[in-house]
């Protein structure tokens, strides 16, 4: 049977003693650029839960809690989209998934102004909080004031950049925007342009909300978002980029005294080198939900078992649901049910664990740790989880599905269930270079050491 070995200390340290086999070497970035409008850039991303004395187990749960909301809020959504009545005339906003669990560093005006941003590959606005400011989150970073900025334009109701908002106005300011989040958090203000400085690289005239009534309590610990997904109004599609990439620490990393950053590449190209180990596959589009990167997933293996999953489990329906997408705001990976029942059952079978049923973790699957032996040292033995692609099988390393907790006696499956949706999510990301080519339409996963980066 194809397993890991994980031994786990009282200080809370594993130590994966069988990797899959790829290399980690680091990557060497190129990051160009060949118009003003396509500048390259590179800026630091820190979890929303750094620096709060967290354990990666207390993190962990953290995440999945609000997971667990952002996974409703997209089904929500799904389904709104699915019941709206072609007959009404009565103009809705959209919801969208909203929040995070990065944030990135940039700065926003002339002269600049810091601002930290949730990071969120599952929407596309930019936006900001702005004074005049009738309501405003409670939020760490200074409300924006255009007036003390000589760059900040308003956007004409004319502009391409106002016609792609989901829902906006006409107004006596230009292009009055509303944008609701899923947890009944929204925002609403004028869209404008405005240099944004990510680093050293100032980019000019870029189309963003000027939050001037935001609601809800979706947003305490950044004050905005920055839109990565595929629409027109995302920094991606405005840098007009065909590449971007990001890597992210792992969850030990990030609870370490050390306190490693993730990293966001935009307009970079990840060379390899002849070591490297490169998982490449199609992204696919979703007419109904355009925002989101989905990926072709076709079977999953724990251990050496290649699981029943009907070959129609993860393909989008013609309805728009169904589906995998990949988001970095989402802690866990979530599963279509009957998927997620197999890979729980095959755990169960190959894991010589106990099961722990007292549901006091919040995710699906934990196993009891067996009795310390007096070394301050447990061993156990997992099974490979691997996940089949279209064009890449992807061997994950233990630590990034099996988080054990030596206080609690438990070790956890980091994976969950979902209806209408499948999500691969961050912590299946950790220590990969994830790699977006829009021009390709291709997603890579690079093993890679983030925190070296």
């Amino acid at each position: 049977m194809a397993s890991s070995l994980i031994s786990l200390s009282t200080i809370l340290f594993i130590i994966f003693s069988l990797q899959p086999s790829f290399s980690t070497s680091r990557r060497v970035l190129d990051v160009h650029a060949t118009r003003q409008h396509e500048t390259g850039f590179r800026v630091a991303l820190k979890h929303v839960d750094s620096g709060k004395n967290l354990t990666k187990f207390e993190r962990l749960q953290r995440g999945v809690k609000r997971g667990n909301h952002r996974l409703q809020r997209l089904m929500e959504n799904m389904m709104a989209s699915l019941s709206v009545d072609s007959s009404t005339t009565q103009v809705t906003s959209p919801v969208h998934a909203g929040n995070g669990e990065f944030l990135m560093n940039l700065a926003i005006g002339t002269p600049p102004e810091p601002y930290a941003a949730i990071m969120d590959t599952g929407s596309d606005l930019i936006w900001t909080q702005c004074k005049p400011c009738t309501k405003c989150f409670d939020a760490p970073t200074p409300v924006f004031d255009p007036k003390k900025s000589s760059s900040f334009s308003k956007i004409p109701c004319s502009s391409s950049l106002c016609k792609a908002l989901p829902t906006s106005d006409c107004g006596s300011d230009g292009c009055e925007y509303l944008y609701s989040y899923g947890d009944y958090s929204s925002t609403e203000g004028i869209l404008a342009t405005e240099t944004f400085t990510f680093d050293t690289v100032s980019v000019p005239e870029v189309g963003f909300g000027c939050g001037q009534d935001n609601e809800g309590s979706g947003f305490n610990q950044g004050g905005g978002l920055v839109g990565l997904g595929r629409g027109p109004l995302s920094l991606v599609s405005q840098l007009k980029q065909s590449k971007f990439s990001y890597c992210l620490t792992s969850i030990s990393d990030e609870t370490s005294s050390q306190n490693p950053t993730s990293t966001l590449v935009m307009g970079s190209l990840a060379t390899e080198t002849s070591n490297s180990s490169v998982y490449t596959t199609p992204l696919i589009k979703n007419p109904s939900h355009p925002s989101f990167y989905y990926l072709s997933l076709v079977g999953i293996s724990v251990g050496n078992v290649d699981l029943p999953i009907e070959k129609s489990t993860f393909a989008v329906d013609s309805d728009g649901t169904g589906g995998m997408i990949i988001d970095s705001g989402t802690t866990i990976t979530y599963l279509q049910e009957s998927a997620f029942e197999l890979v729980k059952k095959e755990f169960v079978s190959q894991v010589k664990l106990n099961v722990d049923n007292s549901d006091s973790t919040g995710l699906d699957l934990c196993f009891e740790l067996p009795e310390d032996d007096g070394s301050g040292e447990t061993t156990i033995e997992i099974p490979k989880l691997v996940f089949h692609f279209d064009g890449a099988s992807l061997d994950l390393p233990g630590e990034n599905y099996m988080i054990g907790d030596v206080k609690s006696g438990l070790v956890c499956l980091a994976m969950g269930s979902s209806s209408g949706i499948s999500i691969f999510g961050n912590i299946q990301q950790q220590n990969m270079m994830v790699v977006h080519d829009l021009e390709k339409e291709t997603l890579s996963f690079v093993p890679t050491k983030c925190d070296q980066l």
